[in-house]
């Protein structure tokens, strides 16, 4: 798109105003509202933030001015605010792009795929939950009908909300994104929206305009949306699994190969990548799910409705919900992400592990095909397969420790990472919880 065809795009959708928005280090979407007579000084001079008021931008109160410089090829409307556009923003210092912009961060990255002919492609496939908040604070799924114990896929649980996933798809679609699935997922209020795949930074910016759309559509309707990996402890948690595939200058998929004689569908090139991923999952771990809430989701068990889908093993199969990566044939799905993470961010120790499997020629070892949920700690342990962090802080002491990561990320900005999500397990582990004072009020 063009200046001058953004001018006609705007004019002919009746748009009045521009959101200039970017995220922060938490992946929360951030913005400012510019009257569309602007619009093109968000091409040139930005729009300015007090870096200082940001999650994770590295700066004091005496700092420099963080402008959001506007990227013409994501201007896209937004269908639930009338008048309203998008357009995703890379963040600049004194002229400059800046290194703590997590855009920017994914930005580096795929120069380095794209210095090898490369493009990495990805699928985000989004859980989120359909709340009420009741009258004495506690949450509850809003359709007070979405009782079963085995929701998954459940007519009744769908159709009852198509009020709010109609308005959303037609939203999204209106937005440019391609919805073409649509399910209620394995825990009371539950759905997910399956949308295309893209390269990876128009995937991120998508999923964020998601996140955007999906959660003000529902307080519109007076319900709450949550991406909350794990609201309520006896149900399954909210996933948000990476679809990740290469493709080279002639956009074939370079991790397509018939001939693998697993059944997988896998190139050389697929398995080492595969094989980064494995290496460097407990670091990337920190990425993929930052929040403390996180690890209340990556932990074996199960849920009520009999089942849990999250990973708690390092290792992958072929169609194996269980593990870690799951080979759907001639890709990966990188089942660790969930609802929290910063897309951004993800995708750069995504890649920064792919390629170091690569470079080094990784050998992910064999197919783990079996229910992992059965085995035992010490068959776990007898077959050689790792544990992924079991709380935000040793996700942390993985990542700080993974050089690989760290500079796939940018050293500046995962020093401030790893400083915030410090500060986050200090705060949580301070807290003193219901849990606690039912159990050791009087106990003593």
């Amino acid at each position: 798109m063009t200046v001058a065809e953004a001018r006609k795009f705007l004019k002919k959708h009746d748009i009045h105003f521009v959101l200039a928005q970017f995220v922060d280090i938490h992946g929360s979407a951030k913005a400012k509202c510019v009257p569309v007579a602007h619009f093109e000084d968000l091409l040139t001079t930005g729009a300015g933030f007090a870096g200082f008021a940001i999650w994770g931008l590295g700066m004091g109160p005496h700092g420099p001015e963080y402008t959001a410089l506007g990227d013409l090829s994501t201007l896209a409307l937004m269908p639930w605010m009338p008048g309203y556009a998008r357009i995703a923003c890379d963040g600049h210092v004194l002229g400059k792009p800046y290194e703590y912009c997590p855009r920017v961060a994914l930005r580096a990255q795929v120069k380095r795929l794209n210095e090898l002919g490369w493009t990495l492609n990805t699928g985000i496939e989004p859980e989120f939950m359909l709340l009420e908040r009741r009258a004495d604070g506690s949450l509850a799924p809003f359709d007070g009908s979405d009782t079963l114990d085995k929701p998954c896929y459940d007519y009744k649980g769908l159709v009852r909300r198509s009020e709010y996933l109609g308005k959303l798809a037609h939203a999204l679609q209106g937005a440019g994104l391609d919805v073409y699935q649509i399910d209620h997922e394995d825990a009371n209020g539950q759905f997910e929206v399956n949308f295309a795949y893209s390269d990876c930074i128009t995937s991120a910016d998508r999923y964020t305009l998601f996140k955007m759309a999906a959660t003000e559509i529902a307080h519109a309707m007076g319900m709450v949306c949550t991406f909350m990996p794990k609201p309520f402890s006896n149900r399954a948690g909210t996933g948000s699994h990476f679809h990740i595939s290469v493709a080279d200058g002639k956009n074939k998929n370079i991790f397509l190969d018939a001939k693998d004689k697993s059944g997988m569908g896998l190139s050389k090139t697929a398995y080492h990548f595969l094989a980064g991923i494995l290496e460097h999952a407990r670091g990337l771990a920190a990425l993929a799910a930052p929040s403390v809430n996180s690890y209340k989701r990556l932990v074996v068990g199960r849920s009520l409705s009999g089942a849990t889908w999250a990973p708690a093993y390092i290792t992958y199969g072929d169609n194996n919900r269980t593990a870690m990566v799951r080979i759907p044939y001639g890709r990966l799905e990188l089942r660790l992400p969930d609802g929290a993470c910063n897309p951004y961010l993800a995708t750069c120790g995504i890649i920064a592990a792919g390629l170091d499997g690569v470079r080094r020629k990784l050998d992910p070892g064999p197919p783990n095909n079996t229910n992992l949920y059965d085995l035992t700690p010490e068959q776990v342990s007898e077959q050689g397969i790792g544990i992924l962090p079991q709380s935000l802080n040793e996700a942390v002491d993985a990542f700080a420790s993974d050089a690989v990561l760290r500079a796939g990320v940018g050293e500046n900005l995962a020093r401030e990472f790893i400083r915030l999500k410090r500060m986050e397990w200090v705060e949580y582990s301070r807290h003193v919880s219901a849990w606690e004072t039912t159990r050791y009020l009087e106990f003593f």
